[in-house]
């Protein structure tokens, strides 16, 4: 079975407008192309293959949205440079720091940071 979805997740949003204007940004620095499906969910698209990277939402059942203890959102990068980028972008985006750039586990190399709403994102390189 094929599928077209690749590493697709969603975060939940309480102020749609400020979420989308922090992705819309931060996700400038891969060249991803926004999407809004409808006026609960806006997507974020890959340029090589209209592939979905990330959505917002507001939550469906109306009620507040939250972020998950040890829920996180991973987003792969082409090298450390792009990590660091991406990590710097969010910082200056309102993002709180939670881990700044730097070699981890074996090849791993990732920055980590919490978006407007509480949603733990990692930027990462995984140069085996």
């Amino acid at each position: 079975m094929a599928t077209k979805l690749k590493h697709y997740s969603t975060l939940g949003t309480n102020d749609k407008d400020a979420a989308e204007n922090f992705y819309n940004e931060l996700l400038s620095l891969i060249d991803a192309i926004k999407f809004p499906a409808n006026d609960r969910i806006t997507m974020w698209l890959s340029p090589e293959d209209n592939s979905v990277i990330l959505a917002i939402a507001v939550p469906y059942n109306g009620e507040q949205a939250s972020s998950g203890n040890g829920t996180m959102k991973g987003i792969a990068l082409d090298s450390k440079e792009e990590v660091d980028a991406m990590y710097a972008k969010a910082i200056s985006l309102g993002a709180k720091d939670d881990g700044e750039p730097g070699q981890r586990a074996g090849a791993f190399y990732g920055a980590y940071v919490y978006d407007l709403d509480g949603n733990k994102l990692t930027f990462f390189n995984f140069d085996a």
